[in-house]
């Protein structure tokens, strides 16, 4: 983190990326001596409300990150910033979203948690536009000529007050990671009727945090003699949605070999949580999150890799556990290795329903497409896993087939889920 102090000397000269968190209104003229050089802006956490005329002149800003400020509208002047690929405004106030007021040069745009009740019809115009995050907004439907954003990867519209969704959402010929969990036409009211118990959370001993993420903090706990996972809720809403829709799809995924088995659920006025089976401590992440450089595709640690064999193995146990959650009407939506555990033996858990939707209010055609969605998302696995494959044989060239299968913007021509667990049950 950088200071206002450091900027205003000079000692910044030359900065490629800047970031200030000092309780900003204003925003600081001294930035504009960065022009020449500054790539990344970070003002998040200050209260500024608008942007002036001038930041256009930062003409190699790639990306700004403007998040947790008091902003009320998209500034226009965004529109006329030329090398501009990512925007942040998560977690502001902003209800007013004028017509063409971002570059078309975006690709990453993050809207979470703001007041947006509509989009405007040149949102189509965002044709490189790749990652949206507009989950905990106010949107009623979504522009028609948003259909023209056919670069959409990834795209988050859970807690809106979307009243349903239009064919064309589905049928974007690169959309891989999709969730809508939340919205007036599939909100849940309450937990979803499950075997499992509900359990008192006062039944469990916290004794240290051992994961976190968008939606909640996971602790190991002991309860009598055994010891467990419990996920704990952070709050009302996440990143991602709401933590019942989360819980409630945890609970209609029932049970799979490969899924991360839930022992009960804590249900209280004041705590929503799941109780999981601890984790042994022989599985790791199959892969880390995407990067800044990568924006929707995995990476992975420096001398990693996988052989041929072994992939081939976890594709299987990942086509199985999908195909098993959507005849459980329920999509993961964040089909990723670093959501998937492995072991040294490629035995895989799969888990995290921070993104999950429940499909049971769709037509038949959507819950297909949505199906073949989650079939590219795995496509994407096999290719990013196949980046670090250790050797090039006979079953490497198979995967990449199968992969190439997945991943085509020709959405009739993926395989089904079915299809897919069919051909990667045939022999080596």
């Amino acid at each position: 983190m950088n200071t206002l102090e450091q900027l205003r000397s000079g000692a910044l000269s030359g900065a490629r990326r800047l970031q200030l968190v000092e309780n900003l209104t204003d925003f600081p003229k001294e930035i504009f001596t960065l022009a020449d050089t500054l790539e990344v802006l970070d003002l998040s956490n200050n209260n500024l409300s608008d942007l002036p005329a001038e930041f256009a002149s930062l003409t190699r800003l790639k990306r700004v990150f403007l998040s947790f400020n008091q902003f009320k509208h998209i500034p226009a002047v965004l529109a006329q910033c030329p090398a501009l690929i990512m925007i942040a405004f998560k977690g502001n106030q902003i209800s007013e979203f004028a017509q063409h007021s971002l570059p078309l040069t975006t690709q990453w745009l993050i809207l979470t948690d703001n007041r947006i009740e509509q989009l405007p019809e040149s949102f189509g115009e965002l044709k490189q536009l790749r990652k949206l995050a507009l989950a905990g907004n106010r949107l009623r439907t979504l522009p028609s000529s948003m259909q023209q954003c056919t670069n959409l990867e990834l795209v988050r519209l859970s807690a809106n007050n979307l009243t349903h969704l239009d064919n064309w959402l589905f049928e974007l010929p690169k959309l891989t990671w999709l969730a809508f969990a939340g919205n007036t036409f599939n909100k849940a009211q309450s937990l979803t009727k499950s075997s499992l118990e509900n359990k008192p959370l006062s039944d469990y001993t916290l004794q240290q945090v051992i994961g976190q993420g968008a939606s909640g903090v996971i602790h190991l706990a002991k309860a009598a003699d055994k010891a467990v996972a419990i996920k704990l809720f952070k709050g009302a809403i996440t990143s991602d949605g709401y933590p019942l829709d989360e819980v409630n799809c945890c609970l209609q995924a029932n049970e799979h070999a490969n899924l991360i088995k839930v022992l009960a659920y804590i249900e209280q006025d004041e705590q929503l949580g799941l109780v999981m089976e601890l984790i042994d401590n022989s599985f790791s992440n199959l892969g880390l999150p995407p990067s800044l450089q990568t924006c929707t595709r995995d990476t992975f640690a420096d001398g990693c890799n996988y052989s041929s064999q072994a992939i081939y193995k976890i594709v299987q146990q990942m086509a199985s556990t999908l195909q098993h959650l959507h005849a459980n009407k329920v999509s993961h939506g964040d089909v990723y290795a670093h959501n998937t555990m492995v072991n040294q033996d490629a035995d895989v858990l799969f888990g995290d329903f921070g993104a999950a939707t429940n499909l049971a209010m769709l037509s038949e055609y959507q819950r297909q497409q949505m199906q073949l969605i989650e079939v590219r998302a795995l496509g994407c696995l096999i290719d990013d896993l196949l980046s670090v494959c250790s050797d090039n044989n006979a079953i490497a060239v198979k995967l990449a087939q199968l992969a190439k299968q997945c991943m085509t913007t020709d959405i009739i021509q993926r395989p089904t889920l079915s299809q897919l667990s069919t051909q990667l049950t045939t022999q080596l």
